[in-house]
């Protein structure tokens, strides 16, 4: 039985998803995350085959970033966003950052079943209802490169995974103390990769970063 990880913000939505998932005889639901760095988190420390994502949980990381930092640096675990956004750039980012499938929260449970059985086998699946022609598939492989090119920055730099994570905490204003009990460590460990962020950007201020982070659409609100 694959475990399956549900990341969105609405607490009654994970339930109902669960639920129906949890019917099933072939996949099971081992944890719940409210956004991206929650999710992250998870994958990072549990035995995680599939998760299915939203890719706007404010505020916080945006998911279309979680996306592409949990394909990147776990890339056996495969991705099926749910999302309310049936826009061709949506669906575009997500699956050029790593997303397997893309389900509308419009449409019917069966639809997400499809997508769990086709991930089950390592298939990507998109939504019966969203039409994708021959264009729109050519338009992914633009779009990746579009989006790698936004995030070149952030790897010649080489911020850490956890420096990642603490980026965009920092853009929403939580303090130090509230960013080291979100993810576990000490106030001075949080300082430390604080103070690596700013040198390695070459910002002072975090009026600076928040600009890049939203520059970059690392955060949503």
């Amino acid at each position: 039985m694959k475990n399956v990880l549900i990341a969105d913000d609405f607490k009654i939505l994970r339930k109902g998803l669960a639920y129906t998932i949890n019917n099933t005889n072939k996949f099971h639901v081992a944890a719940e995350a409210n956004d991206g760095n929650e999710a992250y988190s998870i994958i990072d420390n549990q035995d995680i085959d599939i998760v299915i994502i939203d890719i706007s949980m404010p505020p916080g990381e945006s998911g279309l970033v979680t996306i592409k930092r949990i394909h990147d640096y776990h890339p056996e675990v495969k991705q099926i966003v749910l999302s309310m956004h049936e826009e061709p750039e949506y669906i575009n980012t997500a699956i050029a950052n790593g997303a397997l499938s893309y389900i509308l929260k419009s449409s019917d449970e069966q639809e997400l079943l499809h997508a769990l059985d086709h991930a089950d086998v390592d298939e990507s699946y998109i939504d019966k209802n969203i039409v994708m022609t021959q264009n729109d598939y050519k338009s992914i492989k633009e779009q990746h490169e579009v989006e790698e090119k936004k995030l070149d920055k952030l790897s010649f730099i080489n911020l850490s995974r956890r420096e990642r994570e603490v980026l965009p905490l920092i853009c929403l204003g939580f303090s130090n103390q509230e960013i080291a009990e979100k993810l576990f460590v000490t106030r001075k460990t949080i300082e430390a990769h604080k103070t690596n962020i700013m040198k390695k950007l070459g910002f002072s201020t975090r009026r600076e970063l928040l600009h890049f982070a939203m520059q970059h659409h690392l955060i949503d609100f």
